[in-house]
C-alpha cells in the first residue's frame, strides 16, 4: 500500500512526464501506430466494384436496392445521408466539407469535422480503443472498426 506521499510524488511525476514529453502519448500519425481497417474499407471491400460504372445519383432519397439495410441513428437523420461523407464520384473516398477526398482509413478526419471533442480525446486514446505498449506499437481503432 502506498502512502499519500508515495501516491502525491507519482502523481505529479506522471503530469510532468506528461507536460515535458508530449511524445509520450504517440499521435495518430506515428510511424508506429496501426490503424485496422474499418468494415467496408477500399482495402477490403472496393466500392468501385459496383459503383464504377454507376452514374451518380446526388438526389437524397432513401435506398431500395442495394444499402437498403443500412440505416443512419444518431447523426442528423434525416438530414444526413450518404453522399454528406461519402465522394459521389470516387466511392472509394471519403469527402471532407472543404471538398478534400480522403482514405477509409482516415476516416476520423471526416468525424472531427463534426465531433471536434470526442476526436481531441480519441487522438491521445482517451476516448475509443487504444491497445499496444505505451511506448512503442500500437493499434488504434477507428469509431467505424
Amino acid at each position: 500500500m502506498i502512502n499519500r506521499k508515495q501516491f502525491l510524488a507519482l502523481f505529479f511525476s506522471l503530469i510532468i512526464t506528461i507536460f515535458l514529453r508530449p511524445t509520450l502519448f504517440a499521435s495518430t500519425t506515428s510511424e508506429n501506430s496501426f490503424i485496422p481497417p474499418p468494415v467496408f474499407s477500399s482495402e477490403n471491400h472496393p466500392c468501385s466494384d459496383c459503383h464504377e460504372d454507376m452514374e451518380p445519383n446526388t438526389q437524397r432519397r432513401q435506398l431500395e436496392e442495394n444499402h437498403s439495410d443500412i440505416v443512419i441513428q444518431g447523426h442528423g437523420e434525416p438530414e444526413r445521408w450518404c453522399l454528406d461523407c461519402h465522394d459521389a464520384t470516387d466511392r472509394n473516398k471519403l469527402i471532407l466539407l472543404n471538398g478534400e477526398k480522403v482514405e477509409f482509413l482516415a476516416s476520423y478526419k471526416l468525424c472531427q469535422q463534426c465531433h471536434g471533442a470526442i476526436f481531441k480525446a480519441w487522438e491521445p486514446g482517451i476516448h475509443g480503443k487504444r491497445v499496444g505498449r505505451w511506448d512503442g506499437p500500437k493499434k488504434i481503432y477507428l469509431c467505424v472498426s
